[in-house]
């Protein structure tokens, strides 16, 4: 037999977000032979200090709400169905400390659109600020 072709038909499937708990283990250590002290490795950076969301997670709940228009009441009903209870105000708090942390980035876009010759803005906004005629 001689290969002639093939027939291929590709289909969708959706694999549905899951979460995880990262565990960091930072072991202490003990010199018996002198008097060096404790010594342990530092923490890693977080940008909630000893909280529960990765950066990952911060731009995820960011991204839902503000792209997505998923309103915070129900990514707590969506992380609830995965067995992950969040209150609405610790969502809110997770977005303020996105935002707290995306400032720079957001003067840094601005200064550089202020040097632009030319900005355009859809013609949508335009349109619904003329007077009707």
């Amino acid at each position: 037999m001689v290969k002639i072709g093939e027939d291929r038909a590709e289909r969708l499937d959706i694999i549905p977000a899951r979460s995880q708990v990262i565990v960091t283990v930072r072991p202490r250590y003990a010199c018996c032979r002198c008097d060096a002290g404790i010594t342990q490795a530092a923490t890693p950076n977080w940008l909630i200090e000893g909280g529960l969301p990765t950066e990952g997670t911060l731009a995820h709940v960011a991204v839902s709400k503000y792209a997505d228009h998923l309103p915070l009441y129900r990514q707590c009903q969506i992380y609830s169905r995965g067995g992950v209870d969040l209150d609405r105000s610790t969502l809110a708090s997770w977005c303020g400390t996105a935002a707290y942390h995306l400032a720079p980035v957001v003067d840094r876009m601005l200064t550089h659109l202020k040097r632009s010759d030319r900005l355009f803005m859809p013609s949508r906004q335009i349109a619904a600020q003329s007077p009707a005629g």
